[in-house]
């Protein structure tokens, strides 16, 4: 049995398709027509049921499935900060105050994620807005919330908010005719409309959750669902109102009292015959259970009845029938093996998302047993020429890295041994010692090899080193004002990355002053994920033609130096983290120059070794 079943794995498809249908085709067409005489009407009906009952069984899930990713971003919501504090807390401050927070400007941004890749379209949130004077109108009109956030006053009218004003629902699933025209046109067809309130100033004020969705998904689903020609399927909701259907002509025609399903459902979980205007058709029920509904299926008897004479008046239909069982059978068959291609299909698909992965070898040696041997063959040698190109772009990165880590100006160095010998000659021990200290802290900083990422905290000291240093040689003519919040001060930043731009503002703005004279503030905030550090100086500027190449490495001073170190630190950001890192440039000539540095917000214990370049 083995061998037989090996033997047959090793055949090619068309053999197996062929032998399949030899098998079938033999039966005997004319003991099938005997058979199926007098017994076809029966037959039909009960293959039809069955059929439908299949696929129903599959799209009442599907249904399910739709209804609970709405009500799973209506709970995604109800679960964001901003609506726990809107909604589930009594407001004490002031809705200017709430408007203006981070929760309330993240809020839309998040909704908009929440929804991505499900059926819902638009979430808006109704407010109920006091008649007296109140800051609560500030959600309407904040820029971050207003496309969310809207009056209570625009929805009074509709049908749902009738629902909801006349019973204790807290939460309401839609159709259509709930909803106004305006919603319908511009939000969506269907919602999911959940109740809220706001608890403000000794009142309480109602406001209304609405997931907007299409209906068409329903519809589809729906249509999807027919088996037999001038069926129809559909949804009625618990107060016996039509949601979806695949026709809606037709489910008007054989449309059931709520009330007669419920009570046809708890006496049976199977099709029921009954007679609608003077027609028997079968009627199916299956239960959706998250809201409450019921889909309705329903089968007239004529397109049967049309089937079973047919059946009966043509000899040729037995063998037709027998034909279409043997393409059923090969169809089975040829899911069995289409199976295994799609497999390797879906494992291709892989290679989009990352490095391609291997499968297990084959059992079998047919084509697709030899399609996934040269599958993995590929993968192999794909693997290892990603191994290599990736080795050899991360050595390469590094080097660079390295490399323009290592470009520390020397000018520096020189200049502040002369004046440590100056002030030696003149005998200012103390000046000295505190100068030679200060440098000696200042390449502990630089020169640490073994460091190639420090920290903000670490880098602001190294700055304040260099402008202490610079400030003894100039007379204390630079003021340095760090104002960089705590809570960023433990965060990554490459080496050397804050100082060519603190002494390209000292060298070519304040010193290019007839005053000598100047102040460097440094600060930063986080923005996107990301760390933002802002160098600006009260210096010379930059002229409007020079500003466009100072990060190409060709750019000049007044003084007529190269702007290399601040090409440097540019490239070294882009080569760690990506081209969208780096320094941004902006200057008023005569009133001095901004410098952004924006990196990615880093924090972790990964500052003692020099990180792989992205």
């Amino acid at each position: 049995m083995k061998r037989i079943k090996q033997w047959y794995q090793d055949l090619n498809l068309q053999s197996k398709f062929t032998l399949v249908l030899l098998m079938i085709v033999a039966i005997p067409a004319i003991s099938s027509f005997f058979f199926f005489y007098g017994k076809a009407y029966d037959m039909i009906v009960s293959y039809t049921i069955r059929q439908e009952q299949d696929r129903s069984a599959e799209t009442a899930p599907l249904i399910e499935e739709s209804i609970q990713k709405i009500v799973d971003v209506s709970d995604s919501i109800s679960s964001l900060d901003f609506y726990q504090t809107l909604f589930k807390n009594t407001i004490t401050g002031t809705f200017s105050e709430l408007a203006d927070s981070p929760d309330a400007a993240a809020f839309s941004p998040k909704i908009k994620e929440l929804i991505a890749d499900t059926p819902v379209i638009n979430v808006k949130v109704y407010l109920e807005i006091p008649k007296e004077p109140s800051d609560m109108n500030v959600l309407l009109e904040n820029e971050n919330l207003k496309d969310t956030f809207l009056s209570l006053d625009q929805v009074r009218g509709t049908y749902w908010y009738g629902i909801f004003r006349g019973s204790r629902v807290s939460q309401l699933f839609c159709p259509s005719f709930y909803l106004g025209a305006k919603e319908q046109k511009t939000y969506g067809d269907q919602a999911y409309i959940t109740h809220a309130s706001v608890i403000y100033d000794s009142g309480t004020y109602d406001a209304y959750i609405a997931v907007y969705y299409s209906g068409d998904e329903f519809q589809q689903i729906l249509s999807e669902n027919q088996t037999l020609d001038g069926s129809v399927s559909y949804i009625m909701n618990e107060r016996n109102n039509l949601v979806s259907a695949s026709n809606d002509s037709l489910a008007g025609i054989y449309w059931l009292d709520y009330d007669k399903i419920m009570e046809s459902y708890m006496s049976s979980n199977s099709f029921i015959e009954q007679d609608i205007l003077g027609q028997t058709v079968y009627v199916g029920f299956y239960r959706i259970k998250q809201p409450g509904w019921f889909m309705v299926t329903v089968l007239p008897s004529r397109p049967l009845i049309k089937q079973s004479n047919l059946l009966m008046l043509q000899f040729l239909s037995i063998y037709i029938a027998m034909l279409l069982l043997a393409f059923l059978l090969a169809s089975t068959l040829s899911n069995s093996i289409t199976r295994r291609i799609s497999s390797v299909i879906s494992q291709m698909r892989t290679v989009r998302h990352g490095p391609p992965i291997p499968m297990d070898s084959p059992t079998a040696h047919d084509e697709i047993g030899d399609l996934i041997d040269t599958y993995n063959y590929m993968t192999r040698k794909m693997n290892q020429l990603m191994e290599k190109q990736a080795q050899a772009a991360e050595d390469l990165r590094i080097a660079e890295f390295n490399s323009l880590q290592a470009q520390i100006n020397p000018h520096f160095l020189y200049n502040t041994m002369d004046m440590i010998n100056w002030m030696a000659q003149q005998g200012r021990t103390s000046e000295v010692c505190n100068a030679v200290q200060s440098l000696s802290r200042f390449y502990k900083l630089t020169l640490s090899r073994k460091k190639g990422i420090s920290t903000i905290a670490k880098e602001e000291e190294h700055v304040s080193i260099y402008v202490h240093l610079q400030n003894m040689r100039y007379h204390d003519s630079i003021s340095f004002i760090s104002d960089i919040p705590d809570e960023l001060m433990e965060y990554q930043i490459p080496k050397l990355t804050l100082q060519p731009v603190i002494e390209n503002s000292i060298l070519h703005g304040i010193l290019e002053k007839p005053s000598k004279s100047g102040t460097i503030v440094l600060t930063g905030w986080m923005e996107n994920g990301d760390i933002v550090l802002l160098i600006s100086d009260d210096g010379v500027g930059i002229s409007p033609d020079k500003l466009p190449v100072i990060l190409s490495g060709e750019g000049t001073s007044i003084s007529g130096g190269t702007n290399i170190a601040i090409y440097n630190t540019h490239r070294r950001l882009q080569v760690l983290y990506g081209t969208e890192y780096g320094l941004t440039y902006s200057s008023d000539v005569g009133k001095g120059t901004e410098v952004q540095i924006r990196i990615p917000a880093k924090k972790d214990g990964s500052s003692d070794e020099t990180p792989k370049p992205l």
